[in-house]
C-alpha cells in the first residue's frame, strides 16, 4: 500500500479539491490550466511553455506507462522536450502506481520527486476543467496538509521566456543552410525537425541581437507566458523584417512575429492545450488536426496591411498563424513538430527550409 499525504488544490475563486500527494511533498502556487491530450505526459511536463503553471490533465488515468530515461546526446534530450520538468505542479484524477512500457525506466511519481515537482491525485479533474472553462484560467495552489497556506502567484507578471531561454549561444549540426533560432523556450523536437533537414542551427537567447550574425534563415521558437514582456525580441525582429531572409515562427514565435509586424496580442480565456485542435489554411478547405499549448493569441484585426492570417482555429475562430503578403515570413500558433500529438503539419518545416536560398 502506497503511503501518501493529504493535499488539496485551491483556486482563487475559493474552490477547494481535496486529494493525495503523489509527487514531491511540497506546496506550490501558479496558474492552473488544463490539457485535453490522452497521451504524452512526459513531453508535456518537459515543455518549457508550461513554465509557472499547474497542469491539470483531463484524461483520467495518468502514469500507467511510466517515463523514459533522462538521456541527453549532443545537448538534445532523446525522449523529452527539454532537460527538466517545467510545470510547477501536476493534477490528475487517477494516478497509476503501477506502470508498464518498453521504454520506461521509472514511475511518474519517482520522476516528480527527483525533480521537486508537486503532484496531486484523487480529485475531480472534470469539475476543475469545467470551472476553468467557465471562469478562465486562474491562480491556484497545491497545498500540502499541515503546511502554512501559501499565497497565490500570477506567473504572467514575470517574463517566463527569460526564465527558460538558453543563456549562451549553442550550435547544432553541420548542415548546408545556417538557421538562427531565437530560443524563447524551445521544445527539443523542433531542434530535431530542423536538424533532419540539413541545417546548421544556431540557438541564441531570446533577447540576443541576432542581426549581428550571418545566417540564411531565422526561426522564432515557442515559449511560455506573456509575449508583451518580450520587447527586446520584438525590436530585433522588426529590424529583421527590413530584410528578405526567410522567417518562421511557432507558438510564441507567431505572437512575437505578429507584434513585430504591428499587431496586438491578448490573453485567451483558458487557452488551447491538447492534441485535437482543428485549424484551417485560410483561403482553402484544407484542415489539419494540431497539437497546441498557448494561453495568448494574436488579434488578426490588428495585422498590418502587409500581413494576413495564414491559419484559423475552427473551434473559436482565433488566429493560428500569419504570413507576409510579399516576403518569405510566416508563422504557426500550433506545434507542427507535435511531440506529442499529430504530425499533420510537419510539412511547414519543409516549406521553411525550401525558402532558404
Amino acid at each position: 500500500m502506497q503511503q501518501t499525504k493529504n493535499a488539496s488544490l485551491r483556486l482563487e475563486n475559493g474552490a477547494v479539491f481535496r486529494g493525495k500527494s503523489f509527487g514531491y511533498d511540497r506546496s506550490v502556487a501558479g496558474e492552473v490550466v488544463f490539457n485535453t491530450a490522452m497521451t504524452g505526459y512526459p513531453e508535456s511536463l518537459t515543455d518549457p511553455s508550461y513554465s509557472g503553471q499547474i497542469l491539470v490533465f483531463t484524461y483520467p488515468l495518468i502514469g500507467n506507462y511510466g517515463v523514459p530515461a533522462d538521456e541527453i546526446k549532443q545537448r538534445i534530450s532523446t525522449f523529452y522536450e527539454s532537460e527538466k520538468i517545467h510545470v510547477r505542479g501536476v493534477v490528475v484524477s487517477d494516478y497509476s502506481f503501477e506502470y508498464s512500457h518498453w521504454n520506461a525506466v521509472k514511475s511518474l511519481a519517482d520522476w516528480l520527486k527527483e525533480q521537486g515537482i508537486a503532484g496531486i491525485y484523487g480529485v475531480d479533474t472534470r469539475e476543475i476543467t469545467s470551472l476553468l472553462r467557465e471562469e478562465g484560467s486562474m491562480k491556484g495552489a497545491i497545498q500540502l496538509e499541515g503546511e502554512d497556506e501559501i499565497a497565490f502567484e500570477d506567473p504572467n507578471l514575470v517574463n517566463q521566456v527569460d526564465v527558460v531561454s538558453c543563456k549562451e549561444i549553442i550550435t547544432y549540426g553541420t548542415g548546408a543552410k545556417k538557421v538562427v533560432m531565437v530560443d524563447c523556450g524551445v521544445k527539443h523536437n523542433i531542434i530535431r525537425c530542423l536538424l533532419r533537414r540539413d541545417v546548421t542551427l544556431i540557438r541564441v537567447p531570446w533577447d540576443y541581437d541576432f542581426n549581428t550574425l550571418e545566417y540564411d534563415g531565422l526561426f522564432i521558437s515557442n515559449g511560455p507566458g506573456n509575449p508583451d514582456l518580450c520587447g527586446a525580441a520584438v525590436e530585433h525582429l522588426r529590424q529583421a523584417l527590413n530584410g528578405d531572409k526567410p522567417i518562421f515562427g511557432i507558438c510564441m514565435g507567431n505572437q512575437l512575429l505578429s507584434k513585430a509586424g504591428g499587431a496586438k496580442v491578448y490573453k485567451l480565456k483558458y487557452g488551447h492545450r491538447g492534441h485535437n485542435q482543428p485549424v484551417r489554411l485560410v483561403g482553402t478547405n484544407r484542415c489539419f488536426v494540431t497539437s497546441q499549448n498557448h494561453g495568448f493569441a494574436v488579434d488578426s484585426n490588428t495585422l498590418g496591411n502587409d500581413w494576413e492570417p495564414m491559419f484559423v482555429n475552427m473551434n473559436d475562430g482565433t488566429n493560428e498563424g500569419i504570413r507576409h503578403k510579399f516576403k518569405p515570413f510566416f508563422s504557426a500558433q500550433f506545434h507542427p513538430e507535435a511531440a506529442s500529438g499529430p504530425t499533420d503539419t510537419e510539412f511547414l518545416f519543409d516549406e521553411f527550409v525550401q525558402l532558404i536560398k
